[in-house]
């Protein structure tokens, strides 16, 4: 099924950004809001978003990216600092719409690409909304069994089906019989394109002061960021732990935490109703006059 075609409104372009070109989709008028999907294997802007665009575009405008090496968009990252490639792409993408500042919104990678934004440039970012994100003490611990299941998708064997259903089904979300074989399948289809299996985005940093910049914890500008911050965590998360929620809302000033019971890693599609009335209301509180 065409999701872009389920949502009636929704006009879908490349952008030009650098040396590379941005899949975007808007929807809705109003203050911009980019919103800033994960990093599992077949990930893309409209599959992490499908449930939650067409509420939020009744407030704002809506801009859902596929993020470089991902879906429609330019494939290939930095992986020195991938979390930083990310961002400055997203704040050039910001810069060719003529966007002076937006509402973030990320899950997981987009999450950790959201909070590097807010930290390289605080005046692009007017509010935060991070559901799970990556970056959170992840030098301090070992990874969880679900970043395992992640970062090892396209090792070994190389992807298969088997492998990219077990890792949406049992550490993605918190009941995996609501995933369908439909949207297994076309993650699936988007994780075997030749050229994301030549360039994986997502991999484990290739040495020490790579992974030491990837934990925002140890970014002494994060006690800093004044942004309002909303931390969206599914208690039972087997991908990035619940516990960076507690880190994040003590080591920023204006962070708030909201946790989700019986949801794993991916509260904006498991929990979307909740999510969509809890994000709307705190952005709406943020919005620029």
């Amino acid at each position: 099924m065409n999701i872009n075609a389920a949502i009636p409104g929704l006009t879908s372009r490349h952008i030009s950004v650098g040396r590379r070109q941005i899949f975007l989709n808007e929807m809705g008028q109003g203050h911009p809001l980019l919103m800033l999907h994960g990093g599992g294997a077949g990930a893309s802007g409209m599959s992490n978003y499908s449930r939650n665009i067409e509420a939020l575009a009744r407030q704002f405008r809506v801009l859902v990216v596929d993020m470089p090496g991902y879906g429609q968009s330019t494939k290939g990252l930095d992986r020195s600092d991938s979390f930083g490639d990310l961002a400055q792409s997203m704040l050039g993408l910001l810069d060719v719409l003529q966007i002076k500042s937006a509402h973030v919104v990320g899950n997981s990678l987009g999450g950790a690409c959201a909070l590097r934004m807010a930290l390289e440039a605080p005046s692009r970012v007017s509010a935060l909304v991070l559901m799970g994100p990556g970056g959170i003490n992840t030098t301090r611990s070992l990874p969880t069994k679900g970043l395992n299941q992640l970062l090892d998708y396209y090792n070994g064997e190389g992807p298969t089906l088997a492998k990219i259903t077990r890792f949406i089904r049992e550490y993605l979300v918190y009941d995996g019989s609501l995933v369908t074989d439909a949207m297994i399948a076309e993650r699936y289809r988007s994780s075997i394109d030749p050229e994301v299996v030549a360039a994986p985005p997502l991999r484990r940093p290739p040495g020490l002061k790579a992974a030491l910049r990837m934990d925002f914890t140890r970014d002494a500008r994060l006690d800093q960021c004044q942004i309002p911050t909303l931390v969206l965590w599914g208690a039972d998360d087997k991908v990035n732990r619940p516990s960076g929620g507690e880190t994040l809302r003590q080591r920023m000033p204006n962070c708030d935490l909201y946790l989700f019971s019986k949801t794993g890693h991916w509260v904006q599609w498991e929990r979307a109703s909740e999510f969509n009335a809890v994000t709307a209301g705190f952005l709406a509180c943020h919005t620029p006059t």
